[in-house]
């Protein structure tokens, strides 16, 4: 019998005026997502993930402590509750990337992984922080600390990777290591330089360890900021490397695909990566 996974992404543009107190970003980002999950729910999908930081836009091209008050903690803050119920309610996992608050003044880029009882599995922190013009992540977040962890959840090993972590290839690893059938990343990345890596670096991942990856991008322009414009494209890409389902570069969208989990075995048992890899010779890895 195949294991058949029916996945969804949503992908959303900002919908506060920036000027606007956190909360208000909260609970309007929150109530944009609230119909895409229901559609989600009533098509079936098992496994649904947002966007990075979904709870607001994405405000790292400014150094504004105002964003501070986004962060909640994890799980007891409102979001992570309130997905805990919508999780049991639509027997749905969730996995929730949000703004995380570990302690006053520690901040860190985090998904929360709930199962689909409604039972909080533990969180993902991103552990690669850009500090580049328009990405001032250092300012708000501190590197995570949860090494690479993968979740069982009750329809597959879930691993979660968080924007800019895409480009790098050894956590990519570690959660295939682990057992990591999917890996969700969530993601805000815009226009320009690393467009044309958006759909080059996460199906050689899905290759290169075999297992599905799930790839979420916002959309739209974020005022004041003006860095670009995240082109969303969200999509599913299978261990063979092949995008099999892809959502549009403009509009708000659930993207929904079914995977088979069994494809796994079957690429891992053509391409011998696992079996031939020579972790001995890897040293140079850890020592520069």
């Amino acid at each position: 019998m195949s294991r058949n996974v029916k996945c969804g992404i949503i992908q959303l543009a900002n919908k506060v005026d920036t000027d606007r107190p956190c909360e208000e970003h909260r609970v309007g980002m929150i109530e944009a997502h609230m119909p895409y999950i229901d559609e989600a729910a009533a098509a079936g999908v098992q496994i649904l993930c947002f966007e990075e930081v979904f709870t607001g836009p994405y405000f790292c091209p400014s150094q504004d402590r105002k964003w501070y008050g986004l962060a909640e903690q994890i799980p007891e803050g409102p979001t992570c509750q309130l997905m805990m119920e919508l999780a049991k309610k639509h027997n749905m996992v969730m996995i929730v990337p949000i703004y995380e608050e570990h302690m006053t003044g520690v901040y860190y880029n985090t998904a929360a992984v709930i199962d689909a009882d409604g039972t909080y599995l533990g969180k993902y922190r991103k552990n690669h922080i850009p500090q580049v013009a328009g990405f001032w992540e250092k300012f708000f977040f501190k590197p995570g600390n949860t090494n690479y962890p993968v979740f069982k959840t009750k329809y597959a090993d879930v691993g979660v990777y968080i924007c800019y972590d895409r480009h790098f290839p050894d956590g990519a690893r570690c959660l295939g290591l682990s057992g990591a059938e999917i890996v969700f990343n969530p993601s805000a990345t815009v226009a320009g330089l690393s467009e044309y890596l958006w759909k080059i670096e996460q199906p050689a991942h899905a290759v290169a360890n075999g297992y599905f990856v799930a790839a979420i991008n916002r959309v739209g322009k974020e005022a004041p900021w003006n860095i670009g414009e995240f082109y969303g494209n969200s999509y599913f890409v299978n261990p063979r490397g092949e995008i099999i389902a892809c959502a549009s570069r403009d509009k708000d969208e659930l993207l929904i695909a079914d995977l088979d989990l069994d494809l796994i075995r079957e690429v891992r048992d053509t391409w011998q990566f696992y079996r031939d890899r020579r972790p001995d010779t890897y040293g140079q890895l850890t020592e520069i």
